[in-house]
């Protein structure tokens, strides 16, 4: 039978490439007669680069910048010269995985080396640029960025704010004296606004190392240049879905760079031609790191599963864990973690040795019926 294999990243021990090949290592000894195709995507966080590089074959580029806590660092982004496509993953410039754990407070990081990386696209002729803002560190809410990109922000003294903390005294922001033009696109699968209950700063910043004390302060800053862009430029979109992703970056790129949003699974799946692919599949594997009810909530493993029930497929989920519920066993034919196998600490450090022996377990012990196909 012809099998899709379509994993996202195993955050933190896999990429969705490497998932993939374990998995097809393992798929092809249990089953060597199957035809397997392998398609890893993303939505729009860790590992969006090389997955969206690989489908626009894109080379990678690398530029020295500044990561979150400005610290010089040398980043990737990938080009694509043919249609003067950039794409850029933010987890590759600001990303939380690439500081020492717990070492920075987000109050002093920001996005700036976003902006950088920007800057580096646009010089090289980018007609559309393509932004992946998942796994940032930050919580600015674009403010670094801007900076990089030429805005200014002053206090009532006429005083230049440097860090996005001293946003409550922010008075005037002043534009660049060139305005972008170029078409930038912003993968993302989150809903949140930039401001609230359901706002950057208390549902994601915790993740990063925001304490519920330091909430009142994150809002005050971020509301404050909110409010001085709506007044002074007419720019409003801390309420739109999504302002509120990557702490804020979103609300950034959507004010300061005119950008606009699409979702990353979404344009994975545009670029890879998914649905034709499910078309021809009699089977799909997808998976992550963790499969749970927010598998559910816009991640690529989900979003999988649910075009497979749209077209009657059966979709297997193989995940680093799996922790049961109703909706996961709606989701998928059958599903099966590495810690099945083996303990947490090993499955983490070997996690591909025991991808490979999952698949070929799955493989060996299949109970989905495969979708007919002609």
């Amino acid at each position: 039978m012809h099998v899709l294999i379509a994993p996202d990243k195993f955050k933190g021990t896999l990429t969705a490439r490497e998932a993939a090949d374990a998995i097809a290592r393992g798929w092809r000894k249990a089953r060597p007669k199957d035809s397997l195709e392998l398609l890893p995507i993303s939505d729009g966080g860790d590992g969006f680069g090389e997955v969206m590089g690989e489908l626009l074959v894109a080379k990678p580029t690398k530029v020295k910048i500044v990561d979150a806590a400005h610290r010089r660092c040398t980043a990737l982004w990938w080009w694509a010269a043919q249609s003067k496509t950039a794409i850029i993953e933010s987890a590759r410039v600001i990303g939380l995985a690439m500081l020492p754990k717990g070492k920075f407070h987000p109050f002093d990081l920001d996005t700036f080396g976003v902006g950088a990386v920007l800057r580096a696209a646009l010089q090289a002729g980018a007609k559309e640029i393509i932004v992946g803002i998942g796994g940032s560190a930050t919580n600015d809410g674009g403010f670094g960025m801007a900076r990089a990109l030429g805005w200014k922000f002053f206090d009532h003294d006429d005083n230049e704010i440097q860090r996005w903390t001293d946003l409550e005294q922010l008075a005037h922001v002043h534009r660049p004296t060139d305005a972008l033009r170029t078409k930038i696109t912003v993968a993302v699968d989150v809903q949140n606004p930039l401001l609230g209950m359901r706002g950057a700063s208390r549902v994601y910043g915790p993740q990063k190392g925001l304490r519920s004390q330091d909430f009142t302060k994150a809002e005050r800053c971020l509301s404050r240049l909110a409010a001085v862009l709506k007044d002074q430029h007419g720019l409003d979109a801390a309420r739109n879905p999504g302002a509120g992703a990557a702490g804020g970056l979103g609300f950034g790129l959507m004010v300061f760079a005119g950008a606009r949003f699409q979702s990353g699974f979404e344009l994975v799946a545009k670029h890879s031609r998914l649905r034709q692919r499910l078309k021809r599949a009699a089977l799909v594997i997808t998976g992550e790191g963790a499969i749970d009810r927010t598998t559910a909530m816009g991640k690529g493993c989900g979003e999988v599963a649910r075009h497979c029930q749209t077209f009657g497929i059966p979709c297997v989920g193989l995940g680093g864990k799996v922790i049961p519920s109703l909706l996961v066993r709606k989701m998928f034919s059958q599903v099966s973690g590495l810690t099945d196998l083996t303990s947490t600490e090993d499955a983490l450090r070997r996690s591909a040795f025991w991808l490979r022996h999952l698949a070929e377990k799955t493989a060996a012990n299949l109970i989905c019926k495969p979708a007919l196909r002609r």
